[in-house]
């Protein structure tokens, strides 16, 4: 049964594990093969343990757990991009493990980011994917996200790794009530 909730201190090895099996697979043949045999978990689990420290709240991080296993992490909060918009927030990071993207871990991460979002007043969510990276690309057009024509240059080692933000308008719901009081 698949859960999503909010990460805690004792997932920071696992989410870390997902991350670094996720950038392992996802960017073979994207970005510097030497980057991608550096990373490890540890080194990860160590700058994620202090990150989650310094969190004051801003920076919504969520888990899938299946089986009582964390096996998907999504992280979210204000966007971060210079010409952002108020009311603008930003997935800053999506990472299903490897042998389980295609079985909608990703997608209900995705949902209850943009639940998450609604609920913090954003009117619009971004994100930012490598443009070579056609299956993110097609999967987040699948969950309504569309380019915004916006590209920056990120390099790895040397190698340009272009990146294109993508976005998408939220609905908001407007408060339950009785409709507008009026005295008397």
């Amino acid at each position: 049964m698949l859960l999503i909730r909010e990460m805690q201190e004792p997932d920071i090895e696992p989410v870390s594990a997902v991350r670094i099996a996720g950038w392992k697979t996802a960017y073979r043949g994207m970005v510097p093969q030497t980057y991608l045999d550096g990373l490890s978990v540890e080194d990860d689990a160590r700058a994620r343990r202090e990150w989650f420290r310094r969190n004051d709240g801003t920076v919504l991080n969520l888990v899938a757990e299946v089986d009582g296993t964390v096996r998907g992490w999504l992280a979210m909060g204000p966007n971060r991009d210079d010409d952002a918009e108020p009311g603008t927030g930003e997935i800053y990071a999506l990472y299903v493990r490897p042998e389980l993207i295609g079985t909608g871990i990703g997608r209900a991460l995705v949902e209850a980011a943009l639940e998450a979002a609604s609920e913090r007043r954003f009117h619009r969510l971004v994100l930012w994917v490598l443009e070579a990276n056609h299956r993110a690309r097609r999967f987040y057009a699948s969950a309504g996200f569309t380019p915004d024509g916006t590209g920056k240059p990120w390099e790895v080692e040397g190698t340009p790794v272009p990146e294109l933000r993508y976005h998408r308008p939220l609905v908001r719901h407007p408060a339950s009530h009785q409709g507008p009081h009026h005295d008397g």
